[in-house]
């Protein structure tokens, strides 16, 4: 129920919308002296509108401007003092899968994986908010001032709700959208490999303002298409309008390195090949011999064929000429590719053309139909079926992604969504591989976005949720439909070769503030009862392993690497090392050494605090000759053992980079 103003009217912002029905294109979005972003007039704008003279104001360009870009790239560029924290029991086949699902701010989790997979990724598909006014975006709330911004950006204290309703009777209603998407593209880009490519959906509201991002961040030359999708096969009955049956594919290429990939072949194409004469070259369709070029232009296409039943000379129509020069026809009636027709009845001859000699795809098209690429409803079927009832409000299908992973040309690269909504995604990615064999592997990237009890699908999802024993958000719904999406694929597919192999796990990360604790105090106002608050540098609820997803962060190693866990001890004189799930463990009272192996020798990495890390186990260490090694400051027995760690490095394995937390 909406309140009342309980003020007098404002006749001010009521002329501005009146200009504005006269003149849209003189009403813009603009701060006033406070600060505050409202529909304000450009006059020069209005000026030349009412001119029949081009009036004298601000020197003209071409760009796209709206307040709060600038605090936009100073958001892209900024720092995060954050970090992935692993968690094992909400993922799959944690310790082989190569797929992640990071769940977080994705401003956040673009940032944090900037190091790690910086030009790696082969496709993104994004499908974010619509900007309908009914949506939510990301509140970045850049309009605060830089300390207060890096205080929060570097998460000193705690951020409060991420999504705010994004209201059409906002003053700022475009300005909050074009904030929301910039950094998150201009980092998106980042990560592009240099034949990647980026899909982004949505519908008319944004899609001119979307276009100028595009041609901004990945250049104009870097266009590829704008895709019509027919995301309805029926319009509404209660439309006021003109029914909208379709969204806006967007398609930007990080360089001309990108090669799209074909379409397969349709069935009805391939069916007017046929062998009627069992020619050994295989399947064969007839071609039109005759060229429409004139004798006068091309006279040297212009000669008699002989008729190989009557022995008569053939020659093209009057104004046409054969599509081959003599040489050209010696050899192709050489190699037996002119056919006469049935009985050699026909009076010209037309080309044998091989099915495995044209083009095995065909060039897609910017116009996708429902029954190619699926629609709304499909979508619908297809998450009720996985989830036994409808719980997501807009998911994509499954068949629409099929086409980007197709023309991405992607079969073993990274498929990245930062807007990982019902999981279509990755639930498509697992699904290619099925298919056709490929390695292709995904990182899908949700905010923990709240289900509201005002939306009856959402609040039925919520009931879903606690169903499950899990927290009601939409992340939660994401990870359980690729859960039951790789369960089934398998299912499907019980049989096939390398079905086994198949991965359809995947490692859930979630955005938290670093591991290393904060200090809230400056030196001189330490006093000695805080002293012992800054013994350790590593905050007391972070485990080993989530000091290992950091390190691996801050190192730039591939997040989904295997890792080995094992525990080391001394037995006799001898190192015994035994894997992490041993029940020996529990039975060994001598002093254990936890170390992780990320992709066998990669990285090697010990966060034993105990004060009990020697030359010697160091020294044994060292043999496995890691590539990158990493120690806690809180585990060396003494100063002295820290010291010599990196002299001992270079004498058993001195290819081996040293580092300390």
């Amino acid at each position: 129920m909406d309140q009342l103003k309980m003020h007098s009217p404002n006749l001010m912002q009521a002329n501005v919308a009146r200009i504005r029905e006269l003149f849209p294109n003189c009403v813009t979005e603009a701060k006033d002296a406070d600060g505050a972003v409202k529909l304000a007039v450009d006059f020069d704008q209005l000026r030349q509108e009412l001119s029949d003279s081009i009036v004298e104001g601000p020197q003209e360009r071409y760009h796209l401007n709206w307040p709060g870009k600038r605090e936009a790239l100073l958001t892209a560029n900024a720092p995060i003092a954050k970090t992935l924290r692993p968690y094992r029991e909400e993922s799959v086949d944690f310790d082989t899968t190569q797929n992640l699902f990071i769940e977080g701010d994705n401003l956040d989790a673009l940032k944090l994986l900037q190091e790690t997979y910086l030009g790696k990724v082969k496709m993104i598909y994004i499908d974010p908010p619509y900007n309908t006014g009914k949506d939510f975006i990301y509140e970045d709330d850049f309009s605060e001032n830089s300390e207060a911004f890096l205080i929060k950006s570097n998460q000193v204290d705690e951020r409060g709700n991420r999504l705010v309703a994004n209201k059409d009777s906002n003053g700022r209603f475009h300005s909050d959208w074009l904030s929301m998407m910039y950094p998150r593209m201009k980092l998106a880009r980042n990560l592009l490999a240099e034949d990647g490519v980026l899909f982004l959906t949505l519908d008319d509201t944004e899609v001119a303002n979307m276009r100028r991002i595009g041609d901004e961040i990945f250049g104009e030359n870097n266009f590829v298409a704008n895709v019509v999708w027919q995301k309805k096969y029926a319009v509404a009955n209660d439309d006021p309008g003109i029914g909208v049956m379709h969204d806006h594919v967007l398609v930007y290429r990080k360089s001309d390195a990108f090669v799209r990939g074909l379409l397969p072949r349709k069935a009805e194409q391939n069916a007017r090949y046929t062998n009627q004469d069992n020619d050994p070259r295989g399947e064969w369709a007839s071609d039109n011999y005759v060229s429409n070029k004139s004798k006068d232009e091309r006279p040297t296409l212009w000669y008699s064929i002989t008729h190989p039943k009557t022995g008569a000379d053939v020659w093209p129509e009057e104004h046409a000429v054969w599509r081959y020069s003599k040489e050209k026809h010696s050899e192709i009636e050489r190699e037996g590719r002119l056919y006469w027709g049935p009985n050699q009845s026909y009076k010209k001859p037309r080309l044998k053309r091989y099915l495995k000699e044209v083009q095995q795809g065909i060039v897609p098209p910017t116009w996708w139909t429902f029954d190619e690429c699926g629609h709304n409803d499909e979508a619908q079927k297809e998450t009720a079926a996985l989830l036994g009832q409808k719980v997501f409000s807009t998911p994509k299908p499954i068949r629409l992604i099929d086409r980007m992973i197709a023309i991405a040309a992607a079969k073993d690269g990274i498929i990245l969504d930062f807007f990982a909504g019902s999981g279509s995604t990755a639930h498509a990615t697992l699904k290619a591989n099925a298919q056709d064999g490929g390695a292709r592997r995904f990182i899908a990237v949700q905010l923990p976005e709240p289900l509201s009890e005002d939306n009856n699908t959402q609040k039925n999802a919520a009931l879903f949720c606690k169903q499950l024993g899990v927290a009601a958000n939409i992340a939660e719904l994401s990870k359980e439909r690729i859960r039951r999406a790789g369960s089934k694929i398998k299912q499907e597919n019980a049989g096939k070769e390398g079905i086994d192999k198949l991965d359809t796990g995947f490692r859930v990360l979630k955005v938290d503030t670093s591991n290393l604790a904060e200090v809230y105090y400056t030196p001189d106002a330490v006093s000695q009862d805080l002293l012992s608050d800054q013994v350790d540098n590593i905050k007391s609820d972070r485990t080993a392993e989530d000091l290992l997803f950091q390190v691996m962060l801050d190192w730039g190693v591939d997040l989904s690497l295997p890792i080995i866990r094992e525990k080391w001890k001394i037995d006799n004189g001898q190192w015994v090392r035994l894997s992490a799930d041993n029940s020996q463990f529990s039975t060994i009272n001598s002093q254990l050494f936890e170390v992780f192996f990320v992709d066998g020798n990669a990285l090697a990495a010990c966060f034993d605090n105990t004060g009990n890390i020697d030359e010697a186990f160091v020294k044994e260490l060292a043999k496995t000759q890691p590539l990158r090694v990493v120690f806690r400051d809180a585990g060396f027995r003494d100063s002295a053992v820290k010291i010599n760690i990196e002299q001992i490095f270079k004498l058993l394995s001195p290819g081996t980079e040293v580092k300390c937390i």
